[in-house]
């Protein structure tokens, strides 16, 4: 999985509109009292706690032990588990994941330990950034790195599928998928995109010097400003969302 450090603090001050556009995707979920369910990637568990509050029996996994910490905190049951690493066999009558997929860049074997992981007819559902997502906030950054080459190459860390893309990888696994679908969602960054940047690029920048990370945001700042900032709107990132529903 990716090596990006989470901050749990942080998250919730910058990210917090990660949970709250969770909720279309918890809609097709549609969780059931009893149900044993299986959050992957649940970060700080506000969205899990969601789901227990429908009467579910929910196991939230996280491969930081800081964001399974903060999910603890809230009264739920939690493991440091990476989403590349699961282990379980045909425990949960549902497996839901917000905004984790994509940083799991070996695709087929979260898959496939989602599909073990459920009872037969069980259901993987999920949202995921979607090709194109962020597409100008990539863009930038891959250019800023360009222009200080001894910082080294730009690595994105993110895996952005087409509809048909992820449609082969739920089908090798042997899932039927019930809805698949590429929606087109601007973001507002309620804290601008320096705020979203100490968020989701610590992983991007973990090799430079503090000083250097300083001026990878004020350059990306500067640069995205005129295509992704407005005086009356605030900040707006690209983001297109994969959401999907499949069935064992």
């Amino acid at each position: 999985m990716n090596s990006q450090n989470w901050n749990a603090k942080e998250y919730s001050i910058n990210a917090a509109f990660v949970a709250k556009l969770g909720n279309s995707a918890l809609e097709i979920l549609d969780p059931k009292p009893g149900d044993r369910i299986l959050d992957l990637g649940c970060g700080d568990g506000k969205l899990t706690l969601e789901i227990q509050n429908y009467g579910c029996h929910v196991m939230g996994i996280d491969s930081s032990e800081e964001m399974i910490d903060a999910t603890r905190k809230l009264g739920i049951e939690a493991q440091v588990i990476s989403g590349d690493n699961l282990n379980f066999d045909q425990e949960f009558d549902a497996v839901f994941s917000n905004a984790a997929l994509h940083w799991i860049l070996d695709k087929d074997k979260v898959v496939q330990g989602v599909y073990q992981a459920l009872k037969p007819n069980g259901h993987f559902v999920g949202e995921l950034g979607g090709k194109g997502n962020i597409n100008s906030v990539i863009t930038v950054m891959s250019a800023v790195f360009q222009d200080f080459p001894h910082w080294g190459k730009f690595r994105n860390p993110w895996y952005f599928p087409s509809v048909a893309e992820y449609a082969k990888v739920l089908d090798r696994v042997g899932f039927e998928i019930n809805y698949l679908e590429l929606i087109p969602r601007s973001t507002t960054l309620n804290t601008g995109i320096r705020g979203w940047l100490k968020v989701f690029a610590k992983g991007i920048t973990s090799n430079l010097k503090s000083e250097e990370q300083e001026i990878f945001i004020n350059e990306v700042e500067k640069r995205l400003q005129p295509i992704i900032f407005a005086e009356k709107d605030g900040w707006i990132a690209d983001y297109i969302r994969l959401r999907f529903k499949a069935t064992k």
